[in-house]
């Protein structure tokens, strides 16, 4: 995928994006918001792996957020499977120096329609800490609705954490 959003776009990942990603993705304030399966302290091992786990996805559903010149983000799609198969979760996180200016709103309007649009999902949902109150307001942005409050729902940080259910429902799906 190559998708402009304004002055930034969103595309695969390569492994020349690893020095980029290690940098940006190596700070606790990011960490702090996502799941534990992202590392902390994140090096340019971590972004290495990462980088090749996700160039071998088939469809590619991971995707880098850019300047022209380097990443500083990601933004992705975990597909269900069985009765969940047109649903995805998404997850997002972007460099620090990069929050408050859109960029995420308009990378999260950008995947929801590739999940729609191109990978023929019905649902896409996330499910952010209710600490996070940024990315709350960038999936309202961007026409999700909130569902409600998963109750002591995750572990993060050693403290029980509630979340968000947020959701974004395309088109019928017939059988």
């Amino acid at each position: 995928m190559h998708r402009e959003i304004g002055d930034y776009i969103i595309r695969d990942w390569q492994m020349e994006d690893a020095p980029a990603l290690a940098d940006h993705a190596n700070n606790k304030n990011i960490w702090l918001n996502l799941r534990d399966v992202f590392p902390y302290p994140y090096g340019i091992h971590d972004a290495e792996s990462f980088i090749v786990h996700v160039i071998a996805a088939k469809p590619a559903t991971v995707f880098a957020i850019a300047t022209q010149s380097e990443a500083i983000g990601s933004i992705g799609l975990v597909p269900g499977e069985d009765v969940h198969r047109y649903t995805a979760e998404l997850g997002y996180w972007l460099a620090e120096p990069f929050w408050g200016k859109g960029i995420t709103t308009q990378a999260v309007n950008c995947l929801t329609a590739y999940a729609i649009q191109d990978l023929k999902l019905h649902r896409v949902f996330a499910e952010p800490f209710t600490t996070n109150q940024a990315s709350a307001r960038v999936l309202e942005k961007a026409g999700f609705t909130c569902e409600g409050i998963l109750r002591s729902s995750a572990f993060k940080d050693n403290k029980i954490r509630d979340q968000f259910i947020y959701s974004y429902i395309g088109k019928s799906i017939r059988a």
